[in-house]
C-alpha cells in the first residue's frame, strides 16, 4: 500500500480517537482531541500532496480519500450535536448529502465514469472545515480556566447560541444546494450509469 493510502487509513483510525477524547469530561482529553483532529486534517493535505507529486494515484486511494474526509468531518459535526452545540437535523442533512455524493462519485469511477467537479462543492468543503476548526478552537479554549475567566465576555459572544445556530443553518443550506447543483450537473452521467445497470 502506497504512503498516501496509509495516511488516509491513519486519518480514519484517528477519527474515533478524536471523538472519544473530545467527549471525555476531562479538559485535558478535550485539549488532546484538538491536536488529534489537526493531525488527522494534516494527513489529508499531505497524502494529497504526495499523490500528486509522486503520482501515487490509485483507484483505491481515489475512493478512500474522500470517504475518510467525510468520516472525519461528520464525526466532528456529530460530536458537537452530542454536546448540544449543533442541531441534529442540520448535521443529518450534511451527512446525507456528503455521503450520497461521495458514494455516487465512487460508483461512477468504479464504472470508469467521472463526475464533473464543482467549484462550489470545493468551497463547501473548505467552509465546513473552517467552521469545525472555529467551533473546536473556541470550545477547547474554554477548557482553560484562565481563558474562560479572563475573556468571559468574548468567549460567550463567540459561542452565542444564535450565532452558532444561524451560521450552521447557512452552512447546511449551502451544503444542500451544492449537492443538488452537483447532482443536476451530472444528471446525464447518473442516468447513464443506472440505465446501464438496468
Amino acid at each position: 500500500m502506497v504512503l498516501p493510502n496509509q495516511l488516509t487509513i491513519l486519518r480514519i483510525i484517528l477519527t474515533p480517537v478524536f471523538l472519544w477524547l473530545f467527549l471525555q469530561e476531562d479538559p485535558l482529553m478535550k485539549q488532546i482531541s484538538l491536536l488529534v483532529f489537526v493531525i488527522a486534517a494534516i494527513t489529508d493535505w499531505y497524502d494529497g500532496w504526495l499523490a500528486r507529486k509522486f503520482n501515487y494515484i490509485t483507484t483505491w486511494g481515489k475512493f478512500l480519500d474522500p470517504l475518510a474526509d467525510k468520516i472525519l468531518t461528520s464525526s466532528a459535526f456529530l460530536a458537537f450535536v452530542i454536546i448540544g452545540m449543533l442541531e441534529l437535523w442540520m448535521v443529518i442533512i450534511i451527512i446525507l448529502r456528503d455521503f450520497t455524493i461521495t458514494g455516487l462519485r465512487a460508483y461512477a469511477e468504479y464504472k470508469n465514469h467521472y463526475f464533473l467537479t464543482s467549484r462550489l462543492a470545493k468551497w463547501k468543503t473548505f467552509i465546513q472545515m473552517i467552521y469545525i476548526y472555529y467551533l473546536l478552537l473556541v470550545y477547547v479554549a474554554g477548557t482553560f480556566v484562565t481563558i474562560r475567566d479572563d475573556y468571559k465576555n468574548i468567549y460567550n459572544v463567540l459561542l452565542d447560541e444564535n450565532l452558532i445556530y444561524y451560521s450552521m443553518l447557512l452552512i447546511t443550506l449551502f451544503t444542500l444546494i451544492t449537492g443538488l447543483l452537483y447532482l443536476n450537473k451530472n444528471r446525464n452521467l447518473i442516468k447513464k450509469i443506472f440505465e446501464f445497470e438496468n
